[in-house]
């Protein structure tokens, strides 16, 4: 291996989350508009090589870890085949996937027989109309029946990713930790980041995650705290004493996990984002035919990190020291 990637703090950066697209085939109020949104033409969007090719600049420089994300990933056609190409490259040791589920039904064995490991599914509440309404059409029945399909198909862990908002679905929070005692689920509840949006709106729906601490106790739950599945999260792990799975908690603006930060993000357009909140950007397909210029521009990439994203100032109504993306989630990935 060569020098790792390391940025000006002294984090090595040993993970990437590439974004395969910008388009999804939800709606989610958190990550883009009801309408008007402009997708990237598919000439823009990196190809299943290019993305082979990034890797395999990156893996001698210790990344080892690969997220895809979107958009929602599966609308990328085989994406299959992409998984396949990075199972090839020596020393990356772990492929994941975030996805809202509803595709997973037909696609979960063709992904575990590819070389995915383990998978992320989005799913912010178990209430049909509820569902309908956060992700503007949403079936969340096809959402369970794609976590069901994934643990036929054998891919460990299986994370539910819950984004908790305050007034929407935080009455929720107990029978999210209950799908958790009897099933080997590993529930995540993130705080609601102010990640392109135009509006101060998000405040009104953002919750600290010190509820769920009040949930457990209400429920008269004993809580342990657990090392949790295999990942490379941030989280912070916890169980209910006698529980088969785990529940966690990703608290981004009240208490940011920045100084442990390993990782990285490539757009479905091929910017390199070294933060998700900041608006820096580098792009790297203007120079994927030259491996050396590819590893040079990731260290440019991360010189330019800051030490942490400040959302806790945005969420304050206080100055920041640098200029937050204009981009929605969907555009950079999940």
């Amino acid at each position: 291996m060569i020098e790792p990637l390391k940025d000006s703090f002294g984090r090595v950066h040993d993970y990437i989350r590439i974004s395969v697209t910008d388009r999804c085939n939800l709606r989610c109020v958190y990550c883009m508009p009801e309408e008007g949104m402009e997708f990237q033409p598919h000439d823009q969007i990196m190809s299943y090589e290019e993305i082979a090719a990034i890797l395999r600049v990156l893996a001698p420089m210790g990344v080892s870890k690969v997220r895809l994300t979107g958009g929602e990933p599966l609308v990328r056609k085989d994406l299959e085949n992409l998984v396949r190409m990075i199972a090839s490259i020596e020393g990356i040791q772990d492929i994941s996937l975030t996805t809202n589920g509803i595709m997973l039904p037909s696609k979960a064995r063709l992904l575990k027989e590819a070389g995915l490991t383990r998978i992320n599914i989005s799913l912010d509440s178990l209430h049909e109309e509820r569902y309908a309404r956060i992700t503007r059409g949403g079936h969340v029945s096809k959402v369970l029946e794609g976590i069901e399909a994934a643990y036929e198909a054998g891919l460990d862990p299986i994370k539910l990713n819950m984004v908790l908002m305050k007034g929407f679905n935080e009455d929720e929070i107990r029978d999210f930790i209950a799908m958790t005692l009897d099933r080997p689920l590993h529930v995540r509840f993130i705080e609601y980041m102010p990640i392109g949006q135009a509006s101060d709106a998000w405040r009104d729906s953002y919750l600290p995650l010190s509820r769920v601490s009040e949930v457990c106790q209400e429920a008269g739950w004993s809580i342990q705290e657990e090392q949790g599945p295999s990942g490379n999260g941030p989280s912070r792990n916890m169980k209910v004493v006698g529980a088969t799975g785990t529940f966690g908690l990703i608290h981004p603006v009240s208490d940011h996990f920045c100084d442990s930060c390993n990782r990285l993000r490539l757009t479905a357009d091929g910017h390199i984002k070294a933060c998700l909140y900041w608006s820096d950007e580098f792009n790297v397909r203007r120079v994927i035919d030259d491996p050396q210029a590819v590893a040079n521009l990731f260290r440019k990439a991360l010189g330019a990190k800051p030490l942490n994203h400040e959302m806790a100032l945005a969420l304050e109504k206080k100055a920041q020291s640098h200029t937050p993306t204009v981009r929605r989630m969907s555009q950079i990935g999940g």
